[in-house]
């Protein structure tokens, strides 16, 4: 994809905060595959592995209501290197996890370093998706293939991570993985700090902190939608799926568990690049270069409708599958490709509206608000996943996406074109 001609200076910026943003992710994919597998072969329950990602996400929340006002007032460029810096103290404090330590322990010492990871993460997420209103080309639909450029390809650099996080679980065991992650993005934060060009905004002083809330009705209804949507996928991403795959694929043998790991790291890495991909293509998809406003929200509103039909339809195969079975693999396995290109279109869709929606100059407190709703789904969908797999399996964890999904696309049915 080619970018357009950028506003002076900004295109250096935003290829800077591009690749900060890369290096960024592909850590937080790879950690989120090395904690979930190490625990689970610890013997870690599926409710135990979601308490292990619940402060990550309950940071996320409270970190994006507060990063879009505190980016507001002191400058885009604080917040993203503060997640950098952020990041690499979580992983150096993760690597000194005892294995001596009881399961009590560990689990609340994990959760406090997830917990300071996803602060990181929704700073980083909130300083790059903002930059993107402010450095990208106004003219020619030049807003929506740039986020489009940026979350697609951030994306498929997360689904590397994941692919990294299994293969470095594999052959360095999980003190080394996470000590060698840590090096690597401390050098990424340092050459940013030195080369970082000029662009962006230096903050306002006077900002107040209950300008983060929003009174645009459309910012607020798309919140609101994002909270379902990523509910819906994190319900069986987090927990389920990886642990019933493990449950096929695993022998139980040493040799077995390590091949067990480098395929469910290959699917879910394979996922994250597919729905990247796929996201990164939405405007050449929905040729948006020629579509108004209007025709990109009656968009956002069928695909929703799209979205519902595949889980509802995995839940169906769940129901008639006793326990794991070859066919049921095959049939999620597919299933779950065709969800990733098509939330990818309404990921990319919603991405591209609420940078539509907002003003240049609130720009990092409605994307921080509207990332703290994405924050909301999230948590949501993280403690269901290990709750609805442990009590229902496969089928109420789907049947639990397919209700998400719908709501989502009901609330999407309330956003109207700007004016009117």
């Amino acid at each position: 994809m080619t970018l357009t001609p950028a506003r002076p200076q900004g295109q250096s910026a935003y290829i800077a905060v591009t690749a900060a943003y890369w290096a960024f992710m592909l850590t937080d994919g790879a950690l989120r595959m090395l904690v979930l597998l190490h625990f689970h072969t610890l013997g870690f329950s599926p409710v135990q592995l979601a308490y292990l990602f619940v402060l990550y996400e309950i940071a996320g929340v409270v970190t994006n209501l507060c990063a879009g006002w505190i980016a507001a007032r002191f400058g885009l460029t604080s917040t993203l290197y503060a997640g950098l810096g952020l990041q690499v103290l979580a992983l150096l404090a993760l690597a000194q996890l005892d294995p001596a330590w009881t399961v009590g322990v560990s689990v609340a010492y994990v959760m406090l370093v997830q917990g300071a990871s996803g602060v990181a993460k929704d700073l980083a997420k909130m300083s790059s998706k903002s930059a993107v209103k402010l450095l990208a080309p106004s003219s020619d639909g030049g807003l929506f293939r740039w986020v489009a450029l940026l979350t697609g390809s951030k994306n498929m650099v997360k689904g590397l991570g994941f692919l990294l996080g299994a293969g470095l679980l594999a052959t360095l065991g999980f003190a080394g993985a996470v000590l060698g992650m840590a090096a690597i993005l401390a050098v990424i934060l340092l050459a940013v700090l030195i080369a970082m060009p000029p662009g962006l905004p230096k903050g306002r002083k006077g900002t107040k902190f209950s300008e983060v809330f929003s009174r645009s009705a459309n910012v607020n209804w798309l919140s609101a939608a994002r909270v379902f949507l990523f509910g819906a996928r994190d319900v069986w991403f987090v927990v389920g799926i990886p642990i019933y795959f493990y449950a096929v694929l695993s022998d139980g043998t040493e040799a077995g568990n390590r091949a067990a790991f480098f395929l469910i790291g290959t699917f879910m890495a394979g996922w994250v690049i597919l729905y990247g991909l796929v996201q990164a293509n939405a405007p050449r998809i929905l040729r948006a270069r020629t579509r108004s406003g209007t025709q990109l929200i009656a968009s956002a509103r069928r695909w929703g409708w799209y979205l519902v039909l595949v889980p509802s339809g995995l839940t169906l195969a769940s129901l008639f599958a006793a326990g794991p079975q070859m066919w049921l693999t095959v049939t999620l396995v597919a299933g779950l490709l065709a969800f990733g290109a098509i939330f990818a279109v309404n990921s990319s869709l919603h991405s591209y509206l609420i940078l539509s929606f907002t003003k240049a100059e609130r720009v990092t407190m409605d994307v921080g608000f509207y990332y703290m709703a994405n924050a909301g789904g999230r948590l949501m969908g993280t403690l269901l996943s290990g709750v609805t797999y442990q009590i229902g399996g496969l089928a109420l964890m789907l049947g639990t996406a397919t209700l998400m999904v719908a709501l989502s696309a009901v609330i999407v049915g309330f956003l109207k074109p700007e004016g009117t």
